[in-house]
């Protein structure tokens, strides 16, 4: 059975990498050693030193990081993926990245006889933690297939969007409706607490109709408690956000919610909110009330 890669072990691709290892033999790399030490500790499988030293021994590699340049170093850095692999390897990146970016890696890989496909994911830490992560994937449709066996161990669903690029844009269009959603649900917690209505009665009624969100069912309470210190921090939500609207630039596209919300969070970063999670927008609510 050959071996599966997996470069990234931070909150989505720690219990990613763990999943993996349930059916295939893994190898796994992160820039801090202790975390990896902690992976192995958890779960059975190989550390390595270098994201070349993965190429070296494995044809199908995932990876989870933090950005657009952290992806470049990853794959084509002194020690990157391109250094070790062999033709005919695939690079499944799970990274929110910009499209431009996932373009520009697919064109370098294929200059290797390599597969790129992007492939951000959504479902957060807990759909990461259940193996119930959905992803939406950009690139070659051959590639997406032969992977789909090893993506199964983590997710629920999974679709092949279009060419390179398609997936990160999928992505956007993700991100660009929880946005204005979260903000929707914070501004009517805020109202029904105004009005004195009963907020547990008051999503009981409302979640039963068209108003039912997964953001409704999974973080009205947390967000009634004033608990923020879980799921997808503020931090994160305003990189993706910035991808979406520099994307939405060059395509003329208006995102005047998602500008606007993005700017709210930009004030819980203000309020050293950068880690809450993103339905932390009741708190800012809140503090301006």
């Amino acid at each position: 059975m050959s071996h599966k890669g997996f470069i990234g072990l931070g909150v989505m691709g720690y219990p990613m990498a763990g999943h993996i290892s349930q059916g295939h033999p893994v190898v796994v790399y992160n820039r801090s050693q202790l975390k990896a030490d902690a992976w192995l500790n958890d779960y059975s499988g190989t550390s390595v030193s270098s994201p070349k030293e993965i190429g070296d021994m494995c044809n199908e590699v995932y990876m989870c990081i933090g950005n657009d340049s952290d992806v470049r170093e990853v794959i084509d850095g002194d020690e990157g993926l391109l250094k070790g692999m062999s033709q005919g390897g695939v690079i499944i990146d799970h990274t929110t990245t910009s499209s431009d970016l996932s373009k520009e890696m697919s064109n370098l890989c294929l200059s290797k006889g390599i597969h790129y496909l992007d492939a951000p994911v959504s479902g957060g830490q807990a759909g990461a933690e259940n193996g119930a992560l959905t992803i939406m994937v950009g690139g070659d449709e051959e590639a997406y297939k032969t992977v789909l066996l090893t993506m199964s161990c983590y997710t629920k669903f999974s679709k092949l969007m279009g060419p390179s690029g398609s997936g990160q844009l999928t992505k956007m269009v993700n991100q660009i409706c929880i946005a204005g959603l979260v903000q929707g649900l914070a501004e009517g917690i805020h109202f029904a607490n105004k009005a004195e209505l009963n907020i547990q009665d008051v999503i009981e009624v409302i979640s039963k109709g068209a108003a039912q969100s997964w953001q409704m069912v999974n973080r009205w309470e947390t967000m009634s408690l004033g608990q923020y210190e879980h799921g997808f921090a503020v931090d994160h939500m305003r990189k993706d956000l910035a991808i979406a609207i520099n994307e939405a630039q060059k395509n003329n596209a208006k995102l005047e919610v998602t500008e606007l919300v993005d700017k709210f969070y930009k004030d819980l970063q203000d309020m050293e909110g950068n880690r809450w999670d993103t339905s932390s927008l009741l708190k800012r609510l809140q503090e301006y009330d």
